[in-house]
């Protein structure tokens, strides 16, 4: 097998896949050192043969490959597809479509959390995949033999794999919940990274308007600067650091100086004047149009009645062979504690049906938990 490294081969060999129903595929990147990951291998395979192309070839124009990901007669199989769809939004401005994560099919089928690829092959075909080039440098030339076939055998198992999934999940009757999930993951606002949102991604939770509007201020300076410079965020400043700076919102230079999480000097720099004219931004911002914060759950027991319910998000999953990550997360089960009526995705669809409504009832007293012979059921009270 050649390694397609010009515009005219990439042409005929995506005409020749899109002439199948379903392709898989799947890329090799590098994103240690920049915000936008840097494309370096794509490998695609239909029924009848397998691909590798090389994105950093000389002269190449990656056109053909994209017009492939858009095209709605071939559905896209991919295994942890976000990133690999982020990467051809940032390049290309499309989101693949239709897709198919053989990922999320397997926590659906009770496979476990976020499956890795080769622990997934192997219990799905038994064959054991070589993780020789997990970490190898992918944009090093010329591309080893070893290389090319690690890049190809990720195609061609995850043939073998989609089948099986696939077969089963309709056997299952559970296509359907997949489809859903597809439907976040090919969405755009999914791969959003507009500076204005980044205060989204941060996993701190702020509890006064004034905090927010900080935050809000220096994590849009931080993602701006990030893409500017095309460094990862952390290289910036870190997570740490930014929650900091909301809580104390640091108005002058000496006192961004006293908080430990920011690098020491770091307010001697250029960078520090930035941060201190993000935080008088946020303190100039208007409280009444930022978002709603979360309001404090004054529930007593609430801790408990988080505790029963990941016994009955357990107890669900392995009943319905289904990850339980995928059923409902910790916030789920903790928004659900405190409210009948939030908007998580465990109350909606298909998850609702399969753990929603038996949480809600387990909050209200009509359905109790109890063990039998050794393992948890769920017993319907009066």
């Amino acid at each position: 097998m050649d390694l397609i490294t010009t515009t005219a081969d990439l042409a005929a060999a995506c005409s020749r896949l899109a002439k199948h129903p379903v392709i898989t595929v799947d890329t090799e990147f590098l994103r240690e050192t920049t915000y936008y990951p840097l494309l370096c291998v794509v490998q695609m395979a239909s029924a009848e043969e397998a691909v590798v192309v090389d994105t950093l070839a000389e002269g190449i124009d990656l056109k053909p490959f994209f017009e492939l990901m858009a095209n709605e007669a071939v559905l896209k199989v991919f295994h942890a597809a976000r990133q690999d769809i982020e990467i051809i939004w940032h390049q290309a401005n499309i989101i693949p479509h239709p897709v198919f994560d053989t990922q999320v099919a397997a926590m659906v089928l009770g496979y476990g959390d976020s499956i890795a690829y080769d622990a997934l092959v192997e219990k799905v075909t038994g064959h054991r995949p070589d993780k020789t080039h997990r970490f190898t440098d992918w944009s090093r030339r010329p591309l080893t033999k070893e290389q090319m076939h690690y890049a190809v055998s990720d195609v061609t198992h995850l043939r073998d794999v989609f089948a099986a999934l696939d077969a089963d999940l309709k056997k299952r009757r559970r296509s359907e919940w997949v489809s859903i999930e597809m439907e976040v993951l090919t969405s755009p606002r999914t791969y959003d990274f507009h500076p204005e949102r980044a205060w989204e991604r941060l996993k701190t939770r702020v509890r006064k308007p004034k905090d927010l509007a900080v935050l809000m201020e220096v994590a849009a300076w931080r993602e701006q600067e990030a893409q500017s410079r095309d460094v990862p965020r952390g290289r910036v400043l870190r997570d740490e650091a930014v929650s900091d700076i909301a809580t104390h919102a640091p108005n002058t230079l000496e006192k961004l100086a006293h908080l430990r999480s920011v690098p020491k000097g770091f307010e001697k720099s250029k960078w520090g004047a930035d941060i201190v004219a993000a935080v008088e931004r946020g303190l100039a911002r208007d409280f009444s149009t930022l978002p709603k914060l979360e309001k404090p759950r004054n529930n007593n027991n609430g801790a408990a009645i988080v505790e029963l319910l990941k016994v009955l998000l357990r107890m669900t999953a392995e009943r319905h062979a289904v990850a339980s990550k995928v059923i409902a997360t910790v916030d789920d089960l903790e928004e659900i504690a405190a409210d009948d009526e939030a908007d998580v995705p465990a109350l909606r669809g298909w998850r609702r049906e399969l753990f929603g409504d038996a949480a809600l009832k387990l909050k209200r007293g009509e359905l109790a938990l109890a063990i039998e012979k050794g393992r948890v059921i769920g017993v319907q009270r009066a």
